[in-house]
C-alpha cells in the first residue's frame, strides 16, 4: 500500500473526517501535527503551496485537503490510488432511510429506531452535519454549560445507535424516488427503502469571486475552528453579519491580533447575546456597509479590497486569513427534478408538516427550512419526519 502522510492540528473537523474515510478502508498515515511542530506548517506550504489542514499525500501524489479526498470517493478513484481492490457494491433493504445526519438526521432516527422501523442513516462523509465545524453551542437545551458542535453530534450518534440504528458515513451519490421501493446508492452499496427522510442540510455559500476560488486553502477558508490556529499572530477578516459570522470573529480573536468584520448592512443579523459580545470585544472592529470586490494576494492572501455600498468607495484591508461566513445553501442537488423545491433549493413540504410532494418521501432540518435554521428547530423537524413516516408506513401495511 502506498504510504501516506497527513498534516493536521489538534482541533480540526476535515482532519478528523479525512482520517475517518482513510481508516475505514484499513490505512494507516504519517501524521504531522503543525501546531506541536511549527517548522513543519512551514514545510507544509512549501510541499503543497497551501495554508489550511489537512494536507494529504498518498505515495508522491499530493491530494490536497478532505474535500479533494472526498471527491476521489466520489469519483470511486480513490481505492485505485491506495491499493485496495475493488468490491462489489453491497445490497440492502430499510424500512426508512434517512439521507443526512445532523440534529435533523439523527432524531428522526431515534423517534424511528423507538418505533422498531430500524432505519438506515447515509450520513455522509461529513457525518454530524453543520455541528461539526461549530465550536460551542449554547442555546441547545439540556447542556447548561454549552457543549462542541462535534461532542453532541456524537451523543446524537450514540443514542441512535442505542435503539438500532444503522449508520453509514458514506456520501449519497444517486437518489432515484420515482418509483417505489426508493433508491439510494453510494460508492459502498445500493440500498432501497420503503421511506424515505431527506436530512441532507446545508453548506457553506460563498461569495463567488474568481480571486475567492483561487486563494482558497491559501487563507480563504469557511471554518475558523480548522484553520484560525494556522494564522496565529495575523490580522483576519470575517465577511458575515449573522450568528456564525460572530462565532468565528470571536473564536479567531484567540490567535489573530486583529479580526474585521465586515458587513454589507450598518446593523448586524446576529442573535443579541453574540452581537453584545462581538462589538465589546476590542480585538475586533467593524466595515459596515461594505462588500467584497477582490481578494488579493497572487499566492497567498495579502488582504481584500471592499467597497461602500452607499459611496461605491474602495480601499483595501490587509489581512492574511478572509473567513466566508455569509449563509449556507441547501444540499439538495440530488433532489432536482425529483421533488418539488423553492426557487433557492429548499425542499417544499406541507405546511405545518413534513410530507414532500413525492408520496412516502418527508424532509426536515436545514434543506427544508429557509428560516430558522436552527439546531433545536431541526431536531424538532427531524421528530416529525419520522412521526409522519412512521404513520404513513403503517397506512401502507408496512410495521
Amino acid at each position: 500500500m502506498a504510504e501516506i502522510v497527513l498534516y493536521t492540528k489538534e482541533t480540526c473537523p476535515y482532519c478528523d473526517m479525512a482520517k475517518r474515510l482513510l481508516s475505514g478502508k484499513g490505512q494507516t498515515w504519517t501524521e504531522i501535527d503543525v501546531e506541536e511542530q511549527p517548522g513543519k506548517r512551514d514545510e507544509m506550504i512549501e510541499r503543497s503551496g497551501r495554508t489550511t489542514v489537512p494536507q494529504i499525500w498518498i505515495g508522491d501524489r499530493h491530494v490536497g485537503g478532505f474535500d479533494d479526498l472526498a471527491a476521489l470517493e466520489q469519483a470511486g478513484e480513490l481505492d485505485d490510488l491506495l491499493g485496495v481492490a475493488p468490491h462489489a457494491a453491497g445490497s440492502e433493504h430499510a424500512k426508512i432511510a434517512i439521507v443526512g445526519s445532523g440534529p435533523a438526521g439523527y432524531t428522526a432516527a431515534i423517534y424511528a429506531a423507538r418505533a422498531e422501523l430500524e432505519p438506515v442513516v447515509v450520513g455522509g462523509l461529513m457525518a454530524g452535519g453543520q455541528l461539526m465545524l461549530t465550536t460551542d453551542v449554547e442555546n441547545y437545551p439540556g447542556f447548561p454549560e454549552g457543549v462542541t458542535g462535534p461532542e453532541m453530534m456524537e451523543l446524537f450518534e450514540k443514542q441512535a445507535e442505542r435503539f438500532g440504528t444503522k449508520v453509514h458515513k458514506e456520501d449519497a451519490t444517486r437518489l432515484d424516488l420515482s418509483r417505489r421501493p426508493f433508491r439510494i446508492e453510494t460508492t459502498e452499496r445500493h440500498l432501497t427503502a420503503d421511506a424515505v427522510i431527506l436530512a441532507m442540510g446545508a453548506s457553506a455559500r460563498w461569495l463567488g469571486l474568481p480571486s475567492e476560488e483561487r486563494l482558497t486553502n491559501r487563507g480563504v477558508s469557511a471554518c475558523a475552528t480548522c484553520d484560525g490556529a494556522l494564522y496565529r499572530g495575523k490580522a483576519m477578516a470575517v465577511v458575515g453579519g449573522g450568528d456564525t459570522a460572530m462565532e468565528e470573529a470571536l473564536f479567531l480573536t484567540r490567535f489573530a491580533t486583529k479580526v474585521s468584520v465586515i458587513h454589507r448592512r450598518d446593523e448586524l443579523r446576529a442573535s443579541k447575546i453574540m452581537q453584545d459580545r462581538a462589538l465589546h470585544n476590542e480585538k475586533i472592529d467593524f466595515v459596515w456597509n461594505a462588500a467584497v470586490d477582490e481578494v488579493l494576494g497572487d499566492d497567498a492572501v495579502t488582504g481584500v479590497r471592499v467597497r461602500d455600498v452607499e459611496s461605491d468607495e474602495t480601499r483595501e484591508i490587509p489581512v492574511e486569513a478572509l473567513f466566508i461566513a455569509i449563509g449556507h445553501q441547501p444540499n439538495t442537488d440530488l433532489l432536482k427534478g425529483q421533488v418539488e423545491l423553492d426557487p433557492v433549493g429548499y425542499i417544499k413540504a406541507e405546511p405545518g408538516g413534513t410530507r414532500t410532494s413525492v408520496e412516502g418521501v418527508f424532509a426536515c432540518g436545514d434543506a427544508m427550512d429557509p428560516t430558522y435554521r436552527q439546531a433545536v428547530t431541526a431536531a424538532g423537524t427531524g421528530c416529525m419526519a419520522a412521526i409522519d413516516a412512521e404513520r404513513w408506513l403503517a397506512e401502507q401495511g408496512v410495521e
